[in-house]
């Protein structure tokens, strides 16, 4: 009997043992069929992409090799604390090995392709290995091979069972621009060190390397200077405010202006260096000469006016009259004199402290929408016009920007505005920054200015990105596929003039980090891909399916994003005999749209949109939802047909 049990017992360890084995080549196999039928999700997209046969799987114990160099070690922390971090592997640093897991090489003879920032990134089956000339370009390498691996690498905690695979590439990739910047707005609402460290954290994913940081407003001074402490102990605070922006009730002498902050000296080298860590420079901006009431809040003999000593922060309160357009029409004197000689000598011990703490080269001094409606009765600034043969108020801020030029130039900096200051007239050496659309900066390179691209048109992202219903209002709107569309070098322009482009977050309507994050993504997903790829890469359909792989991952790293590609577009229209009538669209394919006139919640056994909706004579709300298939996909909205009507043409 025991002989008997001991041969039915080996032949169960047996079966079982063959059992394992043939599960182990299944799942093998079909973690091989997944890694080839998974699309590759890279953003930007690279220059050069050549999927092969076979995969790469990252081993229990990873080996990093490099050489030993102080300017890889902030690239090979980075890596190593993301594999670690999600796949719980553990990760060592050699400068030699045998068998190294992943190899970081900096040439030794440059490859001319590649220039500072570009990388080679070669996977095989047994190794990954990244080339570059300078160690931005390894940092950049890592990005697009982080970006390989499944959604889950971007967790900040450990995640179990999963087949830690990529497929087998061969990459060449470098940008198209040098300066790719996101704008963020910290003086609108204050955002903390820690906060502005994870917007830097999120962009360098896809290799944005500015970080312009506007510092001051007429709702906030957010930086510390030295023998000036009024800015920070009245400018960096005002009365917290719920609501709509611009239409907030003027705050009462009563009610507390403890709501704000700003950096220390020392937080702002800290931030720089971070940074610099993750090759990102910071841009500073200290908004002149209009934009100024939270320096004439603080010290009101700055302005022109005397009634300025009674001036405030701005807490959201009405300020600009902004019906007859551009420039508005100031309801309080929110701009520096131009002709008072106190104004250069704060901006002096300003852009002083300014110069030694940021070491980028630019720093960036406004200029934009300054109303002219009190210097134009102010009897100092006439007494300038007359001393300096100025003949037009835009002359008068062009003699303010020059002096101011000429300040930052004596810190050894180079001196960067919005595009206002071309009006006027401006120094051949300023760099312009153009907002208003593309003409400005077409026209300023086309007189040999350097210029940074930033038009509303396609790069704001406090803009709207869905319907008007689902969002903080905003005065228009930037979808997707409009921000795609940009293309930073147009034709007309002198190219060797456009340094780069960056999109803008203005956070008047932004209260949190999480409504930042959501006006950022995925917006700046096209606009890295503008400012990095070579134009003909550009897809619009390519780029929606690498979106959507790119959500996921934005999931698991708890970065919030909006949906908006899944909601319909309203288009309302009335009919010959003034029906109102619906025409729903959508911004990306292979979406059904299901809707009730009835205040019920549509599903897919409801009506499905073909054709324009005409609304029946009773009805009060419209409801919509997207659909992929079976699955429900967009937000349900519900949007009331008293609001139809308003739109209606």
């Amino acid at each position: 009997m025991k002989r008997l049990f001991l041969i039915i017992s080996c032949c169960c360890i047996a079966t079982s043992i063959y059992a394992q084995n043939i599960v182990t080549e299944t799942e093998a196999g079909d973690a091989e069929s997944m890694i080839a039928q998974t699309p590759i999700a890279i953003i930007p997209e690279p220059v050069s992409l050549v999927k092969k046969a076979g995969s790469f799987t990252l081993p229990e114990n990873v080996i990093v090799q490099a050489v030993k160099s102080g300017a890889l070690k902030q690239s090979i922390a980075y890596l190593s604390d993301r594999i670690s971090t999600a796949t719980g592997k553990f990760v060592s640093t050699v400068s030699n090995s045998s068998h190294p897991t992943i190899k970081l090489l900096l040439n030794t003879q440059e490859d001319t392709q590649l220039g500072k920032e570009g990388y080679k990134l070669n996977v095989n089956p047994t190794q990954v290995v990244i080339t570059a000339n300078q160690p931005a370009g390894i940092f950049y390498g890592i990005q697009s091979l982080l970006q390989l691996f499944p959604a889950e690498i971007e967790s900040k905690e450990l995640i179990n069972d999963v087949k830690w695979k990529i497929p087998c590439v061969d990459v060449v990739d470098y940008p198209k621009l040098g300066w790719r910047g996101l704008m963020f707005d910290v003086a609108r609402h204050f955002f903390t060190k820690e906060e502005v460290k994870r917007f830097i954290d999120d962009m360098v994913r896809y290799k944005f390397n500015l970080l312009h940081l506007h510092l001051a407003d007429d709702e906030g001074w957010r930086l510390e200077i030295k023998g000036l402490p009024k800015l920070t102990e009245i400018g960096a605070w005002n009365v917290k405010k719920t609501g709509t922006f611009g239409d907030f009730i003027p705050p009462t002498p009563d009610e507390p202006r403890n709501y704000g902050g700003f950096y220390t000296q020392e937080d702002i080298k800290e931030l720089v260096q971070y940074a610099q860590e993750r090759f990102v420079n910071i841009l500073p901006e200290i908004d002149v000469p209009g934009h100024s009431l939270a320096i004439i809040a603080s010290y009101p003999d700055l302005s022109c006016t005397p009634d300025a000593a009674n001036y405030k922060v701005r807490s959201g309160e009405k300020i600009m009259d902004w019906s007859r357009g551009a420039p508005p029409i100031a309801l309080v004197d929110n701009t520096l004199c131009p002709a008072n000689e106190k104004v250069y000598g704060f901006l002096d011990t300003v852009i002083t402290q300014v110069a030694k703490l940021f070491p980028f080269e630019y720093i960036h001094m406004g200029g934009d929408e300054a109303s002219h409606n009190f210097w134009e009765k102010n009897d100092q600034v006439k007494a300038l016009m007359l001393r300096e043969g100025l003949k037009t108020i835009p002359q008068v801020q062009a003699y303010f920007e020059k002096r101011v030029e000429q300040i930052v130039i004596s810190k050894g900096k180079k001196f960067m505005g919005w595009d206002e200051i071309l009006e006027g007239g401006v120094s051949p050496t300023a760099a312009v920054m153009s907002w208003r659309g593309m003409k400005y900066g077409i026209q300023a390179a086309n007189e040999k200015h350097n210029v940074v691209m930033s038009p509303t048109d396609f790069a704001y992202l406090d803009y709207m990105q869905a319907d008007p219903i689902t969002e903080p209002k905003v005065y228009a709107s930037l979808r997707l596929n409009k921000a795609y569309q940009f293309n930073p070098v147009p034709a007309g322009v002198n190219a060797q003039y456009v340094i780069g482009a960056q999109a803008n977050l203005w956070t008047e309507q932004v209260f949190t980090f999480r409504q930042a994050e959501y006006m950022v993504y995925p917006r700046a997903f096209a606009i890295a891909e503008s400012i990095w790829s070579p134009i003909e890469k550009k897809n619009w359909t390519n780029f929606v399916d690498r979106t959507q792989q790119h959500f996921k991952r934005l999931d698991f790293a708890e970065i919030k994003y909006s949906p908006a590609i899944y909601d319909p577009i309203f288009t309302v229209k009335r009919s010959a005999d003034k029906q109102l009538m619906i025409e729903l669209t959508t911004e990306i394919d292979g979406l059904d749209i299901y809707y009730s006139f009835d205040n019920s919640t549509p599903d897919r056994f409801y009506p499905k949109y073909t054709t324009a909706l005409q609304v029946p004579k009773d009805a009060s709300m419209l409801r919509v939802i997207t659909y992929r298939g079976k699955q429900p996909i967009g937000r349900l909205i519900s949007m009331p047909v008293a609001d139809l009507q308003k739109r209606a043409r």
